[in-house]
C-alpha cells in the first residue's frame, strides 16, 4: 500500500500520518495513512464520498482513497508552501505583507464557512489553527485537517462532544475547563478568531511560563 512512499513525512496528527507521494502520472499528493478507524468498510467509502464532493478554492480537495484490509489511506493534493504556521513565525521568510495576510485570513473564513453552510453534511472542524491551513503555488490558503469523525446532519445546530478536541490556544473555554456536552460551529468561529490574532500579532496564544490556567491558554 505505500509503494510510490517518498521518506518525507510532512506531518502526523490525531487521525493519522501524512506522507509526500507521488501519483503514476507524476503528480505529487499527499498522503495521510489514517489511523484506526471506528467505521467499517462500507461506512467509510460513505463518509470519504461525501468529503469527495468538496469542491471549494480554499478547501484542500480530497482526491483519492485507498483501502487494503485494515489499512485505509486519503489521497489530498500536494499544498507545496506548507502550513501557514511557518510563514507567520518563521524568522526566514517574511513575505507575508498585510495585503496578502488580509487575502488569507478572508480565504479561510470563506473555507470553513463552506464546511459549515454548503456541504451535504455538516462539517466541524473542531481544530483550526495554523498548521491547518496550508497554502498552495500562489500562497492560496486552503483548510485541510478535518476528519472523516465530524460529519453531521445539517439541521443540527449542536451536535454532541463526549471529548475534547482542539489544540490549545485555539478551543473554547468551554472545552478546556471539562464542560462538554453540546457544541456548534461557533467552536470554529472562535478558533477562527484566535487565528487571526496570531497573524496579527504575530504572537502564539500559549504561554507555558504562566502560573493559572487562564493565563497559559488565553494571555493578554
Amino acid at each position: 500500500m505505500s509503494k510510490g512512499f517518498r521518506p518525507e513525512r510532512l506531518g502526523e496528527g490525531g487521525f493519522g500520518t501524512v506522507f509526500k507521494g507521488r501519483l503514476r502520472s507524476g503528480c505529487l499528493v499527499a498522503v495521510k495513512m489514517l489511523s484506526q478507524s471506528k467505521a467499517n468498510g462500507k461506512d467509510f467509502i460513505n463518509e470519504v464520498a461525501t468529503i469527495g464532493r468538496i469542491h471549494h478554492e480554499n478547501i484542500v480537495q480530497l482526491i483519492g482513497f485507498c483501502v487494503h484490509g485494515s489499512k485505509r489511506a486519503l489521497i489530498y493534493e500536494f499544498m507545496p508552501n506548507g502550513s501557514l504556521n511557518k510563514h507567520i513565525f518563521s524568522s526566514e521568510a517574511n513575505i507575508l505583507n498585510y495585503e496578502k495576510t488580509y487575502d488569507i485570513a478572508l480565504g479561510v473564513a470563506c473555507g470553513i464557512g463552506y464546511l459549515h453552510q454548503r456541504c451535504d453534511m455538516q462539517i466541524l472542524h473542531f481544530d483550526i489553527m495554523l498548521h491547518s491551513i496550508l497554502l498552495d503555488e500562489n500562497l492560496r490558503p486552503k483548510v485541510s485537517d478535518f476528519g472523516l469523525e465530524k460529519l453531521y446532519p445539517v439541521e443540527y445546530s449542536i451536535v454532541p462532544l463526549t471529548r475534547a478536541r482542539g489544540a490549545f490556544g485555539y478551543m473554547i473555554p468551554e472545552i478546556l475547563y471539562k464542560n462538554i456536552g453540546g457544541v456548534s460551529y461557533k467552536a470554529d468561529v472562535y478558533s477562527f478568531g484566535m487565528l487571526l490574532m496570531e497573524m496579527v500579532s504575530k504572537r502564539k496564544n500559549l504561554n507555558a511560563s504562566k502560573e493559572h490556567l487562564s493565563q497559559i491558554y488565553f494571555p493578554a
